[in-house]
């Protein structure tokens, strides 16, 4: 199996960047690389609850939709779920830490894995480091 790990500061507190992996009308803010947008956001988050998000690539007129449970919520330190693309019947599993550095300054871990190739792997790493990049637009 393949894994993935990235890590990142934002200089928001610990909460507010939690906060944007949780509440819809933030995830809609920047849950999709480059120039995509999220038109429509879903997330139950609680152990057992799921989310689905929609990426639209106006390039092209195509949705990338993807779903799945959360595993594990602990408030403002982790999060791990499922990540199923609709129509594709792998799923993958996400795991993300959350660290106050300090009370204005935040990290995230984010540690992707249960990759079948490395081909895939690497196009959701990139997927990942685009979402990333987009992330300041929810904090």
């Amino acid at each position: 199996m393949f894994e993935l790990t990235i890590e990142r500061n934002f200089n928001v507190p610990v909460e507010r960047l939690f906060s944007a992996w949780c509440e819809p009308e933030l995830i809609q803010k920047w849950f999709a690389p480059g120039n995509m947008s999220v038109p429509e956001a879903k997330a139950d988050v609680r152990e057992g609850g799921s989310y689905r998000i929609v990426m639209h690539d106006s390039d092209n007129g195509s949705d990338h939709i993807v779903g799945g449970e959360y595993k594990k919520v602990i408030n403002n330190k982790a999060l791990v779920f499922t990540w199923q693309w609709e129509g594709n019947p792998v799923a993958t599993q996400v795991a993300l830490s959350f660290k106050a550095l300090t009370d204005k300054t935040s990290e995230l871990i984010l540690k992707h894995t249960e990759f079948s190739d490395q081909e895939a792997c690497d196009k959701h790493e990139m997927g990942w480091n685009g979402c990333l990049q987009n992330l300041p637009k929810a904090l």
